[in-house]
């Protein structure tokens, strides 16, 4: 997706930040994390994009790698990536909303990838790579919808919008060798031709939002 095109989605975005009613919900808090926390769950294609883009934002405390929206418990990544499971590869982000908001949040969120690509990203085939969001309370809801239609109403893509937005369900984290993908295995062919790429441009956008 073109520049042109993310500039495009950032501007709506902050234009309706402030058009979403906000209402009073008690943060998530994670036992290893002191102070009151939040969290956001996205699938944008390959966690190990998402993973690398998303953890370099300010405010972002841990960003995980696993699966959500699936028909069982604990699936495997085998299980996951035959597409039969209902899974998406998903990354869970922890964060700080005293300095990153979910508005923020998911202006990066549709930064990130190409929203209208139904159950792929690329060369990444099949429902596991979805767009979908994830949503934990009825505001992340509302915002996740509200600017969806926007975008849609506004043409800022050349095609609709398919990110599926569903409540969450629960996570089940991915296997050990897929945390910390790209920061491990740079050298590896994903990582330098589909992986580092994204991560520069992701960069680029938001470059005054990095840590």
């Amino acid at each position: 997706m073109r520049v042109y095109y993310y500039l495009i989605v950032i501007f709506i975005l902050f234009a309706c930040k402030n058009s979403v009613s906000e209402q009073k919900h008690e943060p998530m808090v994670s036992s290893k994390i002191e102070g009151p926390t939040d969290t956001a769950t996205f699938g944008t294609g390959c966690f190990w994009c998402t993973e690398a883009q998303f953890e370099l934002l300010n405010g972002v405390i841990k960003v995980s790698s696993g699966y959500s929206g699936g028909k069982s418990a604990n699936p495997s990544y085998e299980e996951v990536s035959s597409g039969k499971s209902g899974h998406a590869e998903v990354v869970q982000i922890i964060y700080d909303p005293a300095a990153i908001s979910y508005d923020e949040l998911l202006e990066a969120f549709w930064a990130s990838h190409d929203p209208t690509q139904l159950n792929r990203q690329g060369n990444d085939i099949g429902p596991q790579y979805r767009s979908v969001i994830f949503y934990h309370n009825d505001e992340q809801k509302e915002k996740a919808v509200k600017y969806k239609n926007l975008l849609n109403e506004s043409n800022a893509y050349d095609k609709e919008v398919v990110t599926e937005i569903s409540p969450f369900r629960g996570f089940y984290i991915a296997e050990d060798y897929h945390h910390d993908y790209f920061k491990l295995n740079r050298q590896a062919p994903y990582c330098q031709f589909v992986v580092a790429p994204k991560v520069e441009k992701f960069k680029e956008i938001f470059r005054d939002k990095m840590k």
